[in-house]
């Protein structure tokens, strides 16, 4: 009787333990998640940040095309946290699009902005904001593939779904008109 039951006692802190030990696993996926949607945010922040610069430097040169692009751009701007959702990112990705897209059709009317330094200057940073953020979406993707490959393998797939782990979606590419 003595060594079944020092079997069960075994069996079942070994359970316990492998319990744990999954748990702290997608605790940890989960976290890097939300440290690559915190990085995502900050890069696209410093990209509004050039676009903002960039504006305000064409102020100077079309001041009622940039003051409506400005006020549209703050408005609609939104803050990118570790909760944020991957449709977020997309809209904010989107919005610079478009405000780039404006800023270029409006510099085409005005060469001696284009030779600019300034405007060189906060271009420059925005294409470089541009490659990290292609890099802290690739880095986001790679998270949420690591965490939902966890969560569909058994028996982990049960230890999940008791602590509330839920598949994350991917950054997709996806068309402006859909957001």
């Amino acid at each position: 009787m003595l060594p079944a039951s020092i079997a069960i006692i075994a069996i079942v802190a070994l359970v316990v333990l492998w319990v744990i030990s999954t748990h702290r696993r997608l605790a940890i996926l989960d976290e890097h998640i939300g440290s690559a949607m915190n990085q995502l945010g900050l890069q696209l922040s410093c990209r509004f940040d050039c676009l903002m610069s960039l504006l305000e430097l064409i102020k100077g040169y079309s001041q009622y095309e940039s003051e409506a692009l400005i006020k549209t751009v703050s408005f609609r701007r939104s803050a990118i946290s570790a909760k944020a959702m991957p449709v977020d990112v997309l809209r904010q990705e989107a919005l610079i699009s478009e405000a780039l897209g404006w800023i270029k059709m409006i510099t085409k009317e005005y060469p001696e902005l284009r030779a600019n330094p300034d405007y060189i200057k906060a271009m420059d940073a925005i294409e470089t904001f541009d490659g990290m953020v292609r890099t802290s979406r690739l880095i986001y993707n790679d998270s949420v593939a690591r965490l939902n490959r966890e969560i569909r393998s058994f028996p982990v797939s049960l230890v999940a779904e008791m602590f509330g782990f839920r598949q994350r979606e991917y950054l997709e590419l996806k068309d402006v008109a859909d957001l």
